[in-house]
């Protein structure tokens, strides 16, 4: 059903996105078409300055800094000049508030339920592992432990000096009886939780205690307040998601290979994450160092590219770094994002999402990767690992069941991709139509 706000929230989009237009003829007029210009060869001398700044070394980076630094500063100036600055501001913060009411539109038109999910009764025997060091003391700050442990749940809280076998502890919780697994920490552990969750058929609770807790956000969860999450004790509903798995360790979210793998396998990445990574990308992006990967994914296969992300559902298609949400977690199919960029025409093209030349966005339900080397690194969920090649990746569909609070502010498929027919069609859903019509409409939705 189509929520009463989506229609407005679209029609806004579209008077929005023509008054941003109308702005730039009606103040620059023919000028508009040079603004545009302008802009467009700003941003491709930025980008190609961020481009050399990341693959070079040396006098090199400086300089190349300085250029993606100036090239939009020069384009505001040029704006300024010709009295047109005010003009390019208004008309891209229309454009902005376009796109965000289209988005608005659809969110409010797809709702938050997801297919299957179901109430559940409470748990009886509730089993928590909790990590005290991940993200910098969440478990502590918000007295997770006592406030699980109020609800019934038996609750483990790791001890930092002393490493644990989390999946082991999870497992014997399993074999004493509990009938819930849950984790208070970062993806890797939740990951490993969920893996033993699955294994012995019991639901999974995710309290996103982490630092980006990417699980939770595409679960819908309140990453603000870990302790909502607890509501899935008492208030809870359930239903199943897919896994990834690389060989036969499970991973939430995604499993990464090439450049970024490379850089947190550093052992100076812990300590300064920043110096390491410009130590280490120019060689990472020339191909002077680093594996040569070849992947294979289905009838797909692809040639030393500098950087894959493996994921467990595949991420939004105008996502080209893998960086944000996931629209499903049941789709049954891995997503593989690969990366080749080896210049700044190219660095410029990725802008374009899933149609620049550099970037290839696929899916499969299996996912080989191989290299000349006999071991790569990989980063599984953030976590540094050293894999015998090739590596073989998979996933389990419907494998876990999650249970989570009833009452959650995240919208499980996450923002909307932008879609100017979708939101026209919302648009247009009560327009110039009788009132019988209207309802009758409104009866098939």
């Amino acid at each position: 059903m189509t929520s009463s706000a989506a229609p407005w929230a679209a029609r806004l989009a579209f008077v929005a996105g023509a008054a941003a237009v109308v702005v730039l003829l009606l103040f620059a007029g023919v000028r508009s078409v040079v603004l545009v210009a302008v802009g467009v060869a700003g941003t491709a001398v930025a980008l190609a300055g961020v481009w050399w700044a990341l693959a070079r070394r040396g006098p090199a980076r400086v300089l190349a800094a300085v250029l993606a630094v100036v090239a939009p500063a020069a384009v505001l100036v040029l704006y300024a000049l010709a009295g047109l600055l005010w003009v390019v501001l208004v008309s891209l913060a229309l454009w902005a508030l376009a796109v965000a009411s289209g988005r608005l539109a659809l969110a409010e038109e797809a709702g938050p339920r997801r297919p299957g999910e179901r109430r559940v009764a409470p748990p009886e025997r509730p089993f928590l592992i909790m990590n005290p060091r991940s993200g910098g003391g969440k478990v502590g700050r918000c007295g997770l432990p006592e406030k699980a442990a109020a609800l019934g749940a038996r609750v483990a809280v790791l001890d930092p000096d002393h490493p644990a076998d989390v999946a082991g502890l999870a497992r014997r919780a399993v074999e004493e009886g509990a009938d819930l697994l849950g984790v208070a920490g970062g993806d890797g552990t939740q990951a490993l939780v969920a893996g033993v969750a699955a294994e012995r058929g019991v639901p999974f609770v995710v309290i996103p205690a982490g630092t980006r807790n990417h699980f939770a956000l595409d679960l819908g969860l309140d990453r603000d307040d870990p302790s909502a999450s607890l509501e899935a004790l008492t208030d809870g509903v359930e239903f199943r998601v897919d896994l990834g798995l690389i060989g036969d360790r499970v991973f939430v979210n995604n499993a990464s290979f090439g450049a970024y793998a490379a850089v947190v396998q550093s052992p100076a990445y812990r300590d300064d994450k920043v110096r390491t990574t410009l130590e280490l990308l120019p060689g990472l992006l020339t191909h002077e160092a680093g594996p040569d990967l070849v992947v294979r994914a289905g009838d797909l296969a692809l040639h030393r590219p500098q950087a894959v992300l493996v994921s467990n559902n595949p991420y939004r298609t105008e996502d080209p770094a893998g960086l944000g949400r996931r629209e499903r977690l049941d789709s049954g199919v891995l997503g593989v994002l690969s990366v080749t960029v080896d210049s700044a025409a190219q660095a410029a093209g990725l802008l374009r999402g899933h149609n620049a030349p550099g970037l290839v966005s696929a899916t499969a339900g299996e996912v080989s990767i191989d290299a000349r080397e006999p071991t790569v690194p990989v980063g599984v969920d953030g976590e540094p690992l050293t894999l015998r090649t090739p590596v073989h990746c998979h996933i389990a569909p419907g494998a876990l069941r999650v249970r989570v609070p009833r009452h959650r502010p995240g919208v499980p498929a996450g923002r909307p991709a932008m879609d100017w027919r979708g939101v026209r069609r919302l648009a247009r859903l009560t327009t110039g139509r009788p009132a019988a019509v209207r309802g009758s409409h409104a009866a098939r939705l």
